[in-house]
């Protein structure tokens, strides 16, 4: 049972993560489905005795298939580029967090507020406590606020790492001497975890992402906490 739900996407924590679940699905029946026929076909052809000494061509049937897989290919490009579209527009974020990547470690700078930047590492194995998640939890988690559009942009000081949470649906490369942004939005609490999704060097593996989804009353109270 653990294997078959390590092979399943991540319960989704934003409205663009529902779509791409969607889409997956979506795409996932018609592979079932071109699967089926062409299997079907493959029994038939091999199973029947029926044989024809003068067939020569067989135009109708040429036709079809070429026309059926582009028929296919439009009902999988649609949803894909709307999704894409969604994926790539920045709909007046309310707060902005700027990620940098390092070896191997992440930055954090709350643009929207003065004072608010901090690093995130990971917790060492000999440190953590029976709850933490090993190479995953982190001793500085980003906290944001739920329910409300957030900007990222991401970079990076020495070479390509990519921030990724999968359950929000995000993944973006930060390039150094580049800024890259996508947006989100959170629409439940809970603790999101991530990691760099880029092969970064030898520690790699060891630079996870916590994001900490709070309501905004206690993001602004996290907030003047870290100004004091």
């Amino acid at each position: 049972m653990t294997t078959w739900a390590n092979m399943n996407l991540q319960d989704s924590a934003s409205p663009i993560m529902e779509q791409l679940i969607y889409f997956h699905d979506h795409a996932l029946m018609i592979i079932i489905m071109i699967l089926m026929i062409v299997i079907y076909m493959m029994v038939m052809l091999t199973t029947n005795t029926f044989t024809n000494r003068f067939l020569l061509e067989g135009q109708l049937i040429e036709v079809a298939w070429t026309i059926a897989p582009a028929i296919i290919l439009i009902f999988i490009a649609i949803p894909s580029l709307r999704l894409l579209y969604l994926m790539d527009e920045i709909n007046n974020p309310v707060v902005t967090l700027k990620t940098i990547g390092h070896q191997w470690y992440w930055s954090y700078e709350y643009s929207d507020f003065l004072k608010v930047e901090f690093d995130s590492y990971m917790i060492p194995i000999n440190e953590m406590n029976n709850n933490d998640f090993r190479l995953l939890d982190v001793d500085n988690r980003a906290a944001l606020p739920m329910n409300t559009f957030i900007r990222i942009i991401i970079t990076a000081t020495d070479v390509l790492h990519s921030w990724t949470v999968p359950s929000l649906g995000i993944k973006a490369d930060a390039t150094p001497g580049r800024l890259n942004q996508t947006s989100f939005l959170i629409n439940r609490p809970g603790l999101f975890y991530g990691q760099c999704s880029e092969i970064c060097g030898a520690n790699h593996s060891f630079m996870p992402i916590v994001i900490e989804s709070i309501s905004i009353k206690n993001f602004i109270n996290w907030v003047s906490s870290m100004n004091e």
